[in-house]
């Protein structure tokens, strides 16, 4: 492992951090609630231990895969280590790790929350609190690559390691102009919510913050009533639009930027994703029709739950945990699906999904016909064995850390609906659950040392397993 390069690259993730806290201390300084002090407190030591570390120099060497992995597992713990002070020191949480529980939620995009009254919070904690989520939802790695840029071949090793979906490449040669690309449609897709939210009603405050967790499909809200507190259709609409726009893969946007109409709309994985949307909707809309009094207000709920929970979002505007066990059921089959791969949305993504399936349909044929020869193929490509293993593999260990993490929480004493379906919210960075941890509770039911596993569940999840497997791996820190 080359240490340097790994020691110097935390250093500038560290100073890349302490620069976005200013939007917060500004906001904290704006609105006069006191919040200052914390945030000054976290940055300037934090500001001086990224500038020692990025003064280790490089020795001349290429990053290998294993470098990449574990600079993106170790910095996205470290972010989380450094983003939980503002919130533990302004006196917002009572222990320092249900502050890393609720910061950890935002980079990772989880909008699992402890608390039962965010409002109660300053203006600049709860900015910060959200603005995660966007920090989060495209990759704080691919965010360092357009700010500090690094030979191509290693930045390659970091954005394969973060991008979430089986698998990751460029738009374009430089992989500075992919993540400035990325950033691009990301910010004006942001702005354009924004702007429609202010149009509609919401608050200039407000419209930042649930604009920040739509984009990265977070989940935070910024008040205990949450989005059904605004009351308006319109708004609901806006962002069930733009959560499904969020969970759609970014490449298609770039070609669609291109005019390659054809090659954007043709993509499989989309077709699968807004199909699967549009059968959910409809189940739920007739399976929910006489408890929402009509299928007008049936087909709103569903709608918008639907897009915040195949998203992994987790907005709510009902408590579904007052809904038909059918519906439920399909909510907690969309935690696991998730949105597109290169999109801002968690879980096991769509792509994935339709990979699985042919394949499972491909081994059948294949028993069948022995002698025939059956590929898989994915927008009538090839898909690669590599891939197919690699999907696999990712599904077994899935479905491995899934069971352990509920038996690891089950010590907390609490029913196994809530536990499982915490674990299936934090793994896939969702937010609301079911029972105890359902949309109109929270997660402080849980023991501090329950909400650093339920955390670690969170990392490993948004990062796709492996780097977090590979940090704690000896055989990754031998030479």
């Amino acid at each position: 492992m080359n240490k340097r390069i790994i020691i110097n690259f935390i250093g500038k993730i560290i100073l890349i951090e302490v620069m976005l806290m200013i939007l917060p201390l500004l906001v904290s300084l704006l609105y006069g609630d006191g919040d200052t002090a914390g945030f000054l407190f976290t940055m300037i030591p934090a500001g001086m231990i990224g500038g020692l570390l990025m003064r280790v120099r490089q020795k001349q060497g290429r990053m290998n895969s294993r470098d990449g992995y574990f600079i993106v597992a170790a910095a996205w713990i470290i972010i989380s280590l450094i983003g939980a002070m503002p919130l533990y020191l302004n006196g917002g949480f009572p222990t320092y790790w249900n502050a890393l529980f609720e910061i950890v939620s935002g980079f990772t995009t989880t909008g699992a929350s402890i608390l039962a009254r965010p409002e109660e919070l300053g203006h600049g904690v709860l900015f910060w609190r959200s603005f995660t989520h966007w920090i989060g939802g495209m990759g704080v790695l691919v965010f360092v690559l357009m700010v500090m840029p690094m030979e191509n071949d290693n930045s390659m090793h970091l954005v394969r390691a973060e991008v979430p979906g089986p698998t990751a490449g460029k738009l374009v040669p430089r992989m500075r102009t992919t993540s400035m690309i990325l950033y691009g449609i990301y910010t004006a897709m942001t702005l354009i919510l924004i702007f429609l939210l202010v149009c509609f009603g919401m608050p200039v405050f407000d419209s930042f913050c649930i604009a920040f967790g739509t984009a990265g499909t977070g989940g935070f809200a910024v008040s205990s009533a949450g989005i059904a507190g605004y009351g308006s259709l319109a708004i609901e609409v806006i962002l069930g639009v733009f959560m499904l726009l969020f969970g759609i893969n970014f490449s298609v946007y770039h070609l669609i930027m291109l005019r390659k109409f054809k090659e954007a709309f043709c993509m499989e994985e989309v077709k699968v994703y807004l199909s699967i949307v549009f059968l959910s909707t409809l189940a739920i809309m007739f399976n929910i029709a006489k408890m929402a009094g009509g299928f007008g207000h049936a087909l709103r709920q569903s709608f918008f739950q639907v897009a915040s929970i195949i998203t992994t979002t987790g907005f709510a505007t009902v408590d579904f945990e007052l809904w038909p066990e059918f519906s439920k059921h399909i909510l907690v089959l969309l935690m696991i699906i998730g949105a597109c791969a290169g999109s801002t949305g968690g879980g096991m993504k769509i792509s994935r999904m339709i990979i699985l399936t042919k394949s499972f349909v491909a081994e059948i044929r294949q028993i069948i016909n022995p002698k025939e020869i059956i590929t898989v193929r994915l927008n009538d490509a090839a898909v690669d064995k590599k891939t197919l293993d690699s999907t696999r593999i990712y599904v077994a260990a899935y479905m491995i850390l899934l069971c352990l993490f509920t038996l690891i929480i089950s010590l907390d004493g609490l029913d196994f609906t809530t536990n499982f379906t915490a674990v299936i919210s934090c793994f896939n960075n969702i937010g609301p659950g079911l029972a105890k941890v359902g949309p109109m509770a929270n997660f402080s039911v849980y023991s501090d040392w329950a909400q650093v596993v339920l955390s670690a569940a969170m990392l490993t999840g948004r990062l796709e397993i492996f780097p977090m497997l590979l940090l704690f791996a000896r055989s990754a820190h031998d030479r």
